[in-house]
């Protein structure tokens, strides 16, 4: 049986590489020929840094941190929809999808992992 350390812990990895490798990204992409704008590429980065700071809070269960970190994601996901545009010329829904369902695993990982650690035994 998987413990609920590692469930948060897992969570938690997940939530801070999400993070850092979109704040990574947005940074390199400020400075490519061909990058997004640069509206777009700061937006990635804010995203990105609010949700790396969020998952340490996940993972200590500071009340909000989930909260945080689903706002974080979700703004990720729309900043998303906007890049793909970019990339492929038109909305390709298979990026979106595969990014919508890697956040909401790791979002229910840690809302898993909160609770058996609040002690609630459902």
């Amino acid at each position: 049986m998987i413990q609920h350390v590692e469930v948060l812990t897992a969570a938690t990895l997940g939530l801070a590489g999400y993070g850092l490798y979109s704040t990574v990204y947005g940074l390199v992409d400020l400075f490519r020929p061909e990058s997004l704008e640069v509206w777009a590429d700061l937006t990635l980065v804010v995203f990105g840094l609010v949700l790396a700071i969020s998952a340490p809070l996940v993972r200590v269960a500071i009340p909000g941190g989930l909260a945080l970190a689903i706002g974080a994601l979700l703004g990720l996901e729309a900043i998303a929809i906007h890049n793909v545009t970019h990339d492929y010329g038109r909305v390709v829904a298979a990026p979106l999808v595969i990014r919508g369902v890697f956040s909401a695993v790791l979002v229910g990982l840690a809302w898993m992992g909160a609770r058996k650690e609040a002690g609630d035994s459902r």
